[in-house]
């Protein structure tokens, strides 16, 4: 009777300490100093003041609100680029890192990443320049231009020999003898006859010059539309488009301002424009203000959010998306943490509150 009761109470006790264990091997995900929580990014998402070295922001608040949930300890540590941020944590000098940063498919080689808590996507910003009078007459003195009209100009010529030459025996009250009369006279019922006006005090009386007559009437169709539609379109541009940049295929042969190691980079390349690579928003929308770059490209939202707060500086943004990413926090790749942070986006999504937080900073969309 005692032997059975001493091997209870041995197995109790291996059990007790079997959970003992357990309980410290799970506590031992957890550095014993706490968390350190890289910071990057720009604001909603991250809002830094370098006055006081506070930190908060959209990521900060989720991050906060997972770590209130699973009562961990962590300290912050700032970082001024996304890429600066992801060498650390690669270096093992942070635990995880929290701001916008983008899941892509080269960054998830390398690391760990939770659930994306919000979608995103690029797009362009550009000045918003009202065009000036020179601005506007300006088509009308490009070389593109005056060329169309010399040629034009030289064709009428042609025309009006051509008519001169059928009718001056014919018509000599219409064409007279005198070439600069008779050819003067032949441009003007090419003109007439392009622009369908037919005044009537002209008309050609020969075969010959009914021939030019019908030639010319198929030609002026096909040689006016083309001419009006392309000097309709530059004047359409010139007047009407109020921003340097307002779609990628205006990239090519302009400068781009971008993130280093962010996916507007290869966005950039892909378009043919040439890349200026900055450390944050606040550089990029500097150089786009100086004029030292031609478009920004970065993250939708804070684009929006920048705009809202500098209305002042006349920022364009068009309505076009591209490149739709993620926001999520990243991990080392052989981090423990990843499941549980997942595990409460998932309770905060379903309580919404992760949409509360993207109202206090967004507002309503």
């Amino acid at each position: 009777m005692l032997t059975k009761i001493l091997n209870s109470l041995r197995v109790g006790a291996l059990s007790l300490m079997a959970i003992l264990t357990l309980s410290v091997h799970a506590q031992s995900a957890l550095p014993e100093t706490g968390l350190t929580v890289g910071v990057a990014g720009d604001a909603p998402f991250v809002i830094h003041n370098p006055q006081n070295n506070s930190l908060e922001g959209i990521s900060l608040t989720i991050w906060e609100n997972i770590a209130d949930k699973k009562n961990w300890e962590y300290q912050y540590k700032y970082f001024t680029t996304v890429d600066g941020a992801l060498t650390a944590l690669q270096q093992g000098e942070v635990d995880l890192l929290a701001g916008p940063i983008s899941i892509t498919s080269e960054r998830v080689e390398k690391f760990l990443f939770s659930q994306p808590y919000y979608q995103s996507s690029l797009t362009i910003a550009s000045r918003d320049e009202n065009a000036s009078i020179w601005g506007k007459i300006k088509p009308f003195f490009s070389m593109q231009l005056l060329i169309a009209v010399a040629i034009f100009l030289s064709l009428l010529a042609i025309v009006g020999l051509l008519f001169w030459l059928a009718e001056r025996k014919h018509s000599p009250e219409q064409f007279p003898a005198d070439p600069k009369r008779g050819i003067a006279n032949g441009m003007w019922l090419a003109i007439v006859t392009m622009s369908t006006t037919g005044y009537g005090d002209m008309a050609p009386v020969s075969l010959k010059g009914r021939v030019v007559a019908g030639c010319w009437m198929i030609i002026s169709l096909i040689f006016a539309t083309s001419m009006i539609a392309g000097i309709a379109s530059t004047l359409t541009v010139s007047s009407f488009s109020s921003s340097t940049i307002t779609q990628v295929e205006q990239f090519p042969g302009k400068k781009i301002a971008a993130s280093a190691g962010s996916p507007a980079i290869g966005f950039i390349e892909e378009h043919q424009g040439q890349k200026v690579l900055v450390n944050n928003l606040s550089q990029a929308m500097e150089r786009l203000k100086d004029k030292s770059v031609d478009g920004v490209v970065f993250d939708r939202p804070q684009l929006l959010f920048y705009k809202n707060k500098h209305k002042a500086e006349n920022i364009h943004i068009p309505s076009a998306e591209y490149y739709k990413q993620g926001y999520g926090f990243a991990f080392r790749a052989d981090s423990k943490l990843v499941n549980d942070v997942n595990l409460v986006l998932l309770r905060l999504a379903e309580d919404q509150k992760i949409e509360q937080i993207m109202a206090e900073y967004l507002g309503d969309k």
